[in-house]
């Protein structure tokens, strides 16, 4: 299990944008870097889904909704994975979740609230 701790959640207006960052205060380097990062997110009365991914070679995975707003990155030497979301919506409001997954273990992060409105 991996400790994932997640910041930068709050209120933006629609077209605004905002960076949610997780990191990993507990792991070494080299488990970080050989663990898939993703954000996942959970909007009230749906079911959890995966937003984006990235791979410790930096492989990354899309939701088609979010594909071309959202930019997942990761730097392996500050253990930490980032989530740019530009253009919000409001569908996009929900509590997003940090998830660290190596051969089939899933570690979670606390979740932080992304809220679009105006």
């Amino acid at each position: 299990q991996v400790l994932l701790v997640e910041s930068g959640g709050g209120l933006v207006q629609p077209g605004g944008s905002l960076r949610l960052t997780c990191r990993a205060p507990r792991t070494i380097t080299s488990v970080f870097n050989g663990h898939t990062m993703g954000w996942y997110r959970q909007a009230a009365g749906k079911q959890r889904e995966l937003v984006a991914s990235i791979t410790g070679g930096r492989i990354k995975k899309y939701a088609d909704s979010v594909s071309g707003r959202f930019t997942i990155t990761r730097d392996n030497s500050q253990k930490k994975v980032y989530l740019q979301m530009n253009s919000l919506r409001p569908g996009d409001t929900a509590i997003y979740y940090c998830n660290a997954s190596q051969n089939g273990v899933d570690s979670w992060g606390q979740g932080t609230q992304v809220t679009v409105s105006s």
